[in-house]
């Protein structure tokens, strides 16, 4: 605010001290990380590395709207997030925590592929659930964790309200089951045939066909890489960086004497 005496020319404010300047914007960055973490449940974090920090929870949000008492992921706030971290020369890697039940097929495999597609280190962490669509998306980090308490169901395309009793309609959900088998094998140590067997299996879920896994259950079929909590997946992070900061000093010496 202007104080009275302050004289001020047209098109200018007044005078800020260098002081001053260091106190705003240390109470814009704080307000900036909290204005992420209510409007898209993300932060960036500073320790050993600048590393980002982003959650899936709820229901992952598609193209459309869900009612506003769901807690929703939406894929129009994430994917633009993941494009800034991967382009950002500040922060070093991605924390992706995982609590779903799952939601929008195409959404949840856009923003799956986007985190498989980074250069930078990702690691992913599954607390309380990594259900359905989760499970491409737990997957699509260069590293995985989920704790012990922790499950993933794993079951066949499907979809509620009306649909076109026609062939095509079969055909259509076996491409799109087929895209996330792929995608998973592709991003995991799970083979395709486990992977299909558990998707199919019957007699364990109620209402569906499918299978749940508790973490020790999904690391032993190499669908998860390790079971830890958020202090291992944190270390294994910047061991990741670590790594990629020495691989990239080794290749600048490499171009240098070439």
């Amino acid at each position: 605010m202007y104080g009275k005496n302050d004289t001020i020319e047209p098109g200018r404010g007044p005078e800020i001290q260098p002081e001053q300047a260091e106190e705003n914007e240390e109470t814009l960055t704080g307000e900036s990380a909290g204005s992420d973490i209510v409007n898209y449940g993300s932060i960036t974090a500073e320790g050993k590395h600048t590393i980002h920090c982003l959650t899936i929870i709820g229901q992952v949000e598609g193209h459309f709207i869900l009612p506003p008492q769901n807690k929703t992921t939406k894929y129009e706030h994430v994917m633009p997030q993941l494009v800034a971290i991967e382009e950002s020369e500040e922060i070093k890697g991605l924390l992706v925590l995982l609590n779903t039940v799952g939601g929008d097929v195409e959404a949840g495999l856009a923003i799956a592929e986007l985190i498989s597609g980074m250069k930078k280190p990702t690691v992913s962490l599954i607390l309380g659930g990594g259900h359905s669509i989760g499970v491409p998306l737990a997957v699509s980090a260069k590293r995985s964790f989920i704790v012990p308490s922790a499950t993933m169901t794993i079951h066949p395309v499907r979809m509620n309200g009306t649909v076109l009793g026609v062939p095509q309609t079969l055909s259509y959900f076996e491409k799109m089951q087929e895209r996330i088998v792929k995608f998973v094998t592709a991003n995991s140590n799970i083979t395709k045939e486990k992977f299909t067997e558990l998707m199919m299996r019957t007699g364990e879920l109620i209402m569906d066909v499918g299978t749940v896994l508790d973490g020790a259950g999904a690391v032993e079929c190499g669908l998860i890489d390790e079971l830890g909590s958020l202090s291992q997946a944190v270390d294994c992070l910047y061991s990741l960086i670590d790594e990629n900061e020495q691989e990239e000093q080794d290749d600048a010496v490499h171009d240098c004497e070439s």
